[in-house]
């Protein structure tokens, strides 16, 4: 089960770096044009960067997120110490109404 419920994590990631794959694809095609001379897109790359950087900033932040809830939730469980002897003397309580009523 601890996979199905990654898949999702997966799936997020995967997009995500889709997306910043694809911004720095583009990045990297308008510098070469520049490179080559042509400065006309200037202004569309710093946009890019711009775009990727916050891209990659967001991802980051909500991958934070999802693994501090993932740890929060991870850490409620089995939290305390099993008290055996406090459980042992509240079975055996019930055990002896159930006695008592029944009539044994």
């Amino acid at each position: 089960m601890a996979g199905a419920e990654r898949a999702p994590d997966t799936d997020v990631i995967l997009i995500a770096d889709g997306l910043f794959q694809s911004y720095a694809a583009d990045l990297h095609r308008l510098r070469l044009k520049i490179q080559a001379g042509e400065t006309e897109e200037l202004k569309e790359s710093a946009k890019l960067v711009r775009d990727l950087r916050a891209a990659a900033h967001l991802v980051l932040e909500e991958r934070s997120k999802v693994d501090k809830l993932r740890k929060d939730a991870a850490g409620d469980v089995g939290r305390g110490a099993l008290d055996l002897d406090a459980a042992r003397d509240e079975i055996g309580r019930r055990l002896a109404c159930l006695r008592r009523a029944g009539g044994g």
